[in-house]
């Protein structure tokens, strides 16, 4: 029978806990000014506790980037995998990620778009990490445009890299002016819904797949 170390899933509790706060904490306040002391206050941790799971600041910073990117993965990327790859999941992808900031998925808006705005003239580790789950997103975005290409869903598309930078060049736009202007905020995510079905639309897409992107929730049913 495999035993169970009962102090170290207790730890592992308490990491995921802490961590859950920092993204949300980074993601309003900034990822360089997290402290030990203001997290520990939220996250109801001691100082010392925090400091045992992960040692300095700078590792809590690199966990907290990792543990953005797995609640950005769980709420944008894996669910668009229930469409097949092509149009399909690049519209269910465009989809999710209008909903990840409009649904708050982090109290901030985007926590990457927040972070990089913070250490964009910081460079080490935590800059190279953002700048890593960031190519990551635009990779797979781009990925998915070409699969869709080489099936002919997007036959007037010859660069899906320079679509893939389109796309999230309006994600950024939105993300941005939905914070700051949170009142008009449905105005801006309906306009980015809209620019993006206007690009799949421009480059030859099937408008009843497009369409899907104006409807919240409608590419992944």
């Amino acid at each position: 029978m495999t035993m169970i170390d009962g102090r170290r899933a207790r730890g592992d509790a308490s990491r995921r806990i802490v961590l859950a706060h920092a993204a949300d904490l980074a993601s309003m306040e900034g990822l360089d000014g997290l402290s030990i002391g203001r997290l520990a206050a939220e996250a109801d941790v001691s100082k010392s506790g925090i400091a045992t799971l992960f040692g300095s600041k700078e590792q809590l910073q690199l966990a907290t980037v990792a543990a953005a990117a797995e609640r950005f993965t769980a709420t944008v990327i894996e669910p668009a995998r229930v469409q097949p790859r092509g149009i399909r999941r690049l519209t269910a992808l465009l989809d999710r990620v209008v909903a990840y900031s409009e649904d708050r998925v982090f109290p901030g808006g985007c926590f990457f778009s927040a972070s990089a705005a913070d250490f964009h003239s910081k460079p080490g580790p935590v800059r190279d990490a953002l700048a890593d789950q960031l190519e990551s997103w635009l990779g797979y975005l781009a990925a998915s445009a070409r699969f869709a290409t080489s099936q002919g869903e997007l036959p007037l598309l010859d660069d899906p890299d320079q679509l893939a930078f389109e796309l999230q060049g309006t994600f950024e736009w939105m993300n941005l002016m939905a914070v700051i202007r949170e009142a008009d905020s449905a105005v801006h995510y309906a306009r980015a819904r809209k620019a993006y079905h206007g690009r799949l639309i421009a480059y030859g897409g099937d408008p009843a797949i497009a369409e899907l992107v104006l409807e919240p929730g409608a590419a992944i049913r």
